[in-house]
């Protein structure tokens, strides 16, 4: 019984950040907001959802098992430099946009 509920308090770990996950991949963009069916970039969201797994590290650090530890650790690795990775290019889209509609963009 108590191996059952390990492995059941493991599914449920597992899932939770999963969901995490695949919410902070529709806030940056990386997949289809499933309410909207378009792919849109929240970069302020995303960080929230990276904060949270973040925090749950943190606060779960010793009562995990290797393999959760290193799911988190992964996960919040390749969405922090997916966050990374978009915010450049999301800043030079916006300055461009301000730009144009400010005039100061050249034709050629």
């Amino acid at each position: 019984m108590a191996n059952e509920s390990l492995k059941k308090e493991e599914r449920l770990f597992l899932y939770l950040v999963s969901t995490f996950k695949t919410s902070a991949m529709v806030s940056l963009g990386e997949m289809e907001n499933p309410m909207t069916n378009k792919k849109d970039i929240n970069l302020e969201q995303a960080s929230y959802y990276i904060d949270l797994l973040d925090m749950l590290q943190s606060k779960a650090s010793g009562n995990m098992s290797e393999y959760e530890e290193q799911m988190l650790i992964n996960t919040v690795s390749e969405l922090r430099m997916e966050l990374i990775r978009k915010k450049p290019a999301l800043d030079f889209d916006k300055k461009t946009s301000e730009d144009a509609s400010n005039g100061s963009l050249e034709e050629k």
